[in-house]
């Protein structure tokens, strides 16, 4: 659909959002037209516009000029997401990004709450809070450029969700902006509140489809006094499995539980050397929290359960370095496997916990049917799981053998009862599996609820379903 009114409109952003806040070079456009999802699809459209809004009275505005002249706005942070979720499928789309409403408004102590607008960098609000000694769990692994706004538009999770949860249970009230221009706040700033529908957790995780969120109140907690971390080895993914669940049955709780299968492994030291035992098939990585009085009985107990489950070697960090050396491993197993083809898709599957060695080894069988490379890790406390396939996206062949491969394996891991997603969202990549995964009549409902909430489709159309 082509833009009636192209100059006009474009001197309305302007008298909105000022002449440096909108982009409208079509160079400048070209940038916004990707994200970290690496589609390929002719659906793809540059963005007609890319404005940068600076209160939530110049998105209302937005979003009225919208109305009138039948636009399509796009709410986007950095762009990390993996699934197309603020990519531009028609003509007539204005980007909405947020990086200039980046403000951390109030942080509370007494009420364990912080109030920030959704260009706060994660890594930046962590900062700010350790400061009082508090804390906001949830951690995307690319927590350095991750925006709030995205990842509660994303519901997005990270290493320590099987202990603290994910976004969606941080998320106190929203301050929304409505696609008929009304300003809503969706919940209270306090931690209890039963007044009707829960319209906050309707909006997280919705990936912008029925509104452009402006400001977040969210919950902290007080920050652990100490914290440890630990390496261990396995000849298989059944024994690194069966390790986690006796370190669980056994009363302890590590606030990160990750694994990382040997392709991963030797990925990560072929180009982040960084001392990995790549001789073994999984490899855990475990955080441990709490008071400084219990760290090292917690690791010692992890040791021994992890011994008595024929774990092949334990490394106990000693000292912070150590420690940070281990997460910049992690945190570089995605970029390292972009070294291994011209391109990387990361992909994101969750099943119960008993299914996780099933599910790892059905992954890595279905990808070696297909001759394609996947680096496999996840957050194995909570069943989430993370196939990194490397390939060449302009090969057709290696395309088709692909898009076959990643078909097959959905349909396992819906026949394991699991979820397509569980922290990367659905958006335009994933759409064309929901419904075979939840079924019509919740796809049904999820529809009839965007219509009521936005009856003229202007915000982010044909994400999560076609």
């Amino acid at each position: 659909m082509k833009v009636k009114f192209k100059n006009s409109i474009h001197n309305e952003l302007i008298s909105i959002f000022g002449k440096d806040n909108v982009l409208i070079d079509q160079h400048q456009l070209y940038v916004y037209s990707h994200d970290c999802s690496n589609i390929r699809s002719k659906n793809i459209k540059k963005p007609f516009a890319v404005v940068f809004p600076i209160d939530v009275y110049q998105v209302q505005k937005l979003v009225l000029l919208a109305n009138e002249k039948h636009l399509s706005l796009v709410a986007r942070g950095i762009g990390t997401n993996h699934v197309g979720s603020c990519v531009c499928l028609n003509d007539s789309s204005i980007i909405i990004s947020f990086i200039k409403m980046d403000k951390i408004i109030k942080i509370n102590p007494i009420n364990l709450t912080v109030e920030v607008e959704p260009g706060v960098v994660v890594e930046n609000l962590q900062k700010e809070l350790g400061k009082q000694d508090l804390f906001f769990p949830p951690d995307p692994s690319n927590q350095k450029v991750s925006l709030i706004g995205g990842a509660i538009a994303q519901s997005a999770g990270g290493p320590r969700g099987f202990k603290y949860g994910t976004v969606k249970d941080y998320v106190l009230n929203l301050e929304v902006v409505l696609p008929n221009g009304e300003i809503i706040e969706t919940g209270k700033n306090c931690h209890k509140n039963v007044e009707g529908y829960n319209l906050t957790q309707l909006f997280v995780g919705s990936e912008g489809t029925l509104g452009v969120i402006t400001k977040a109140t969210l919950k902290v907690i007080p920050q652990s006094e100490a914290n440890n971390v630990i390496l261990i080895y396995f000849e298989t993914i059944d024994e690194a499995a069966n390790a986690v669940c006796s370190i669980i049955s056994h009363h302890i709780m590590p606030s990160v539980l990750e694994l990382m299968d040997n392709n991963t492994l030797k990925t990560i030291e072929k180009f982040k050397p960084s001392g990995l035992k790549t001789q073994y098939e999984a490899c855990l990585l475990l955080e441990v929290d709490g008071f400084a009085s219990t760290i090292a009985q917690q690791c010692e107990t992890v040791k021994t359960l992890c011994y008595n489950n024929n774990a092949k070697d334990v490394i106990i960090s000693q000292n912070d370095e150590e420690k940070e050396k281990i997460w910049i491993a992690r945190r570089s197993s995605f970029a390292c496997c972009t070294k291994l083809a011209p391109n990387v898709i990361a992909d994101d599957f969750v099943v119960s916990r008993e299914f996780i060695p099933l599910a790892v080894k059905t992954i890595q069988n279905i990808c070696k049917k297909h001759g394609i490379i996947v680096c496999i890790m996840g957050h194995i406390g909570d069943g989430n799981i993370h196939p990194n396939y490397a390939l060449d996206l302009n090969d057709e062949n290696e395309m088709n053998r692909f898009n076959a491969c990643r078909s097959e394996i959905i349909d396992e891991i819906i026949k394991l009862k699991g979820s397509i997603t569980g922290e990367h969202g659905i958006g335009f990549e994933k759409a064309k599996y929901i419904e075979k995964s939840i079924g019509s009549v919740n796809i049904q409902l999820m529809k009839s609820i965007k219509n009521i909430i936005d009856p003229k489709n202007i915000m982010n159309p044909n994400k999560i379903f076609k």
